[in-house]
């Protein structure tokens, strides 16, 4: 995922005070040193860089990081990035990664790094678009805007929560629904370029919304939305259109 900004989502005439999270500052500004221990392809284009941090304290699902990769000439490269694991994930971080053309960094993690390799990684950082699990979850991203999405579900099945949680996610086509062997019913698939068995295509719409918030339930939806600018517009428009308030939407958009 690339470099990513949180913030909530403010039609014209009103503002929204969002809630936040606390943040340890001493893990946020202390470099730790990341060792990478698998890769797994996940799409053509995205694959989960898996590491090992045996000082990792920890984070709240929503939350990313700082990594820092270094050349051998002392070149420093710096990106955030979404953290994909669940926090139950004791000593070890995952990052989902799509190769950006012309990207040093993502290049270099699809094409050059190999387990064994390290990283230096900072955080967890930002409180806004973390999900402590205490709220119902309506979860919007599309492409590699689900990776922080995921780590909200991957916490709420192995914590096996009975907080209700969805995911409705949108991808250009089942061969690049990142994540796509780990859904189940609590997904709901939007794909805009080509779906399978004649299923219909296009961009995310009302109808895809309208059945989660004509349905909420007791004490109404926290949404996230993960994605591109474009996307993360969209999508927000969608939910306020639909009845979501809009103090409760928080979303963290890439571009």
């Amino acid at each position: 995922m690339t470099e990513t900004t949180t913030e909530t989502f403010v039609p014209p005439t009103r503002f929204a005070v969002p809630g936040r999270i606390a943040v340890n500052t001493r893990t946020a500004t202390t470099w730790q040193t990341a060792t990478l221990t698998e890769i797994r392809g996940e799409t053509p284009h995205a694959a989960t860089f898996r590491f090992a941090v045996p000082a990792w304290e920890g984070h709240l699902p929503g939350q990313h990081l700082l990594l820092r990769l270094t050349a051998g000439d002392g070149y420093a490269a710096q990106r955030h990035y979404s953290i994909a694991s669940s926090p139950d994930d004791t000593g070890h971080i995952e990052l989902t990664l799509d190769h950006v053309d012309g990207g040093e960094v993502s290049g270099w993690f699809h094409t050059v790094a190999r387990p064994g390799d390290s990283v230096e990684v900072r955080g967890p950082l930002s409180g806004f678009f973390a999900w402590p699990g205490d709220r119902p979850a309506l979860l919007v991203g599309a492409g590699s805007g689900v990776v922080p999405l995921m780590s909200m579900l991957r916490h709420h099945r192995a914590r096996t929560m009975d907080v209700p949680l969805r995911l409705l996610v949108s991808a250009r086509s089942p061969e690049e629904l990142i994540y796509a062997r780990e859904y189940g019913d609590e997904t709901t698939a939007v794909f805009t370029r080509r779906a399978q068995n004649g299923a219909p295509v296009g961009r995310m719409a009302a109808a895809h919304v309208a059945p989660f918030l004509a349905e909420q339930p007791p004490g109404g939806w926290e949404a996230y939305i993960c994605g591109s600018n474009g996307f993360a517009e969209h999508a927000s428009r969608l939910l306020v259109e639909a009845g979501q308030p809009v103090d409760r939407i928080r979303i963290e958009r890439f571009g």
